[in-house]
């Protein structure tokens, strides 16, 4: 065997260890080139950065950073508070943590100077020293004081879970504009957060002077923080000018879509729950699946058509999660827009998770935050194929209207498609024409665009009874009338 069937052979076992190559699976998902080059960025054998001889330069040995969880439990049952710390974990193993262990307090509400409070303060700090962790990620997004309080008694880094987040996005951002969305909510997040130490809190002074004496050093000057804050400022201000541009972009494509017609169907749901699967799975459109939180952020959208010929898109959108940051909605706006003005929303829930109501509440309080929360909903349970019977029979029970399907196995499917093409808005102007034969791209657009009752070929042409949107139908009879 030659070392590239070698290497090909890993790379499927890799796969197919994943659960991407079973079967029929290659065919919906396609090549995943993505995914590749992930993969190939994380298995390098024989790598080490250790040396027998330092001698100019330091080498640290890579390794993933030893965090612990703290979280404060608020409201809700016991399951609650393990289910939000399990998703916790995900979300720190995600982002290239090792998570060491786990401490939960039960209170009314987070102390506003330590989160955790002065008392569990201690302990916290305790358990970082005894397990030797580097970095303590904490559930909640904590302010500027409560962050400096915090690293100041436990001497280690502190983390919120905002924070978290916006670094499995910055990882993950692929596209321009993801790129640029991700850059504006972390500057937002920081530009609150700033802090200074020693030096960084001086007094600026010009000139040869020294020590704040002289000329151009006189006054009260100002501080390096205020000058970084200014800095973020501008930044931030050429990256909502930069959004503005992409998005105008965006908006012409959108503006062809609406003059056409043409129906939006948009797949929305938790990180994770089977999106790109089932787009993958709809439209063989060969997006990025991995079993990972927030693994695709850019939005893809795809063409597809219905079982009489009408033509609609299917979008991909980026997960939701609890507790979704107000700076992430705010920079994703332009992409969590095309969510709003869809047509129908294919609400796509993890039916294997521990708590699938909770996913689907926590979704649909977003959908309402942006304004897409009367949109027509179709509810699909995912991953039925990871399920007992016991399970499915409960599932049904809890949500009695929802389709159960596996976007891995293709269960359920048609009966999904099904569904979305029943929601979908149905022309409502009805025209009964004999349109010429010389007119073929009338006859084209009424395929694409309109739902036909009758095609008779006659000597004149062709009659057609169909049902057409308002312009389509003024342009189809504005022909015949000139005929």
């Amino acid at each position: 065997m030659s070392e590239t069937e070698h290497i090909d052979d890993e790379r499927e076992d890799a796969l197919e260890g994943l659960g991407y190559l079973r079967d029929d699976q290659r065919f919906y998902d396609g090549d995943q080139f993505d995914l590749d080059a992930r993969l190939s960025l994380t298995r390098v054998p024989g790598m080490s950065t250790d040396l027998s001889d330092i001698s100019e330069v330091e080498y640290r040995k890579l390794r993933l950073e030893r965090v612990v969880l703290c979280s404060v439990w608020t409201e809700g049952t016991a399951t609650d508070a393990e289910n939000a710390m399990a998703e916790l974990k995900a979300l720190a193993e995600t982002a290239g943590s090792q998570v060491l262990e786990a401490v939960m307090q039960r209170r009314t509400t987070p102390d506003p100077a330590t989160y955790i409070g002065s008392g569990k303060v201690v302990e916290l700090a305790e358990v970082v020293r005894a397990t030797g962790a580097d970095t303590v990620i904490c559930d909640g997004e904590l302010d500027a004081a409560q962050l400096r309080n915090l690293e100041d008694r436990v001497k280690v880094k502190v983390v919120d879970r905002t924070a978290l987040i916006l670094d499995i996005f910055a990882q993950h951002a692929s596209s321009v504009e993801g790129r640029t969305q991700v850059e504006l909510a972390q500057l937002t997040y920081l530009k609150q957060r700033l802090r200074g130490w020693g030096g960084n809190l001086s007094r600026q002074t010009g000139g040869r002077a020294a020590g704040g004496a002289g000329i151009g050093g006189r006054g009260p000057g100002e501080t390096r923080i205020e000058t970084d804050r200014r800095r973020i400022g501008h930044r931030i201000a050429m990256l909502r000018r930069r959004l503005q541009h992409i998005e105008s972009t965006r908006a012409s494509k959108r503006a062809d879509r609406i003059r056409s017609m043409v129906p939006s169907v948009a797949i929305v749901g938790y990180t994770n729950a089977g999106k790109s699967s089932v787009l993958n799975r709809l439209t063989r459109a060969g997006v990025l699946v991995e079993d990972a939180l927030f693994a695709t952020l850019d939005p893809t959208t795809r063409r597809t058509t219905t079982s009489d010929g009408r033509v609609y898109t299917l979008t991909d959108t980026v997960g939701f999660v609890r507790h979704l940051p107000h700076d992430l909605i705010e920079a994703f706006a332009s992409t969590l827009e095309e969510t709003a003005m869809a047509d129908v929303l294919l609400h796509v829930v993890d039916a294997a998770d521990p708590d699938p109501v909770g996913q689907v509440d926590a979704v649909r309080a977003v959908l309402s935050g942006i304004g897409a929360g009367d949109i027509p909903e179709i509810l699909a349970l995912n991953k039925i194929d990871r399920l007992s019977d016991d399970a499915i029979v409960t599932l049904r029970s809890a949500f009695p209207d929802a389709y159960l399907v596996s976007a891995h196995t293709g269960e359920g499917m048609g009966e999904l498609v099904d569904a979305i093409e029943a929601r979908l808005p149905v022309p409502s102007r009805r025209i009964d024409v004999v349109i010429p034969y010389a007119r073929g791209d009338l006859m084209d657009k009424i395929h694409h665009n309109g739902t036909i009752e009758l095609i008779d070929h006659t000597a004149d042409g062709t009659h057609v009874i169909a049902h057409l949107h308002p312009a389509l139908a003024a342009e189809v009879q504005e022909v015949c009338r000139g005929d």
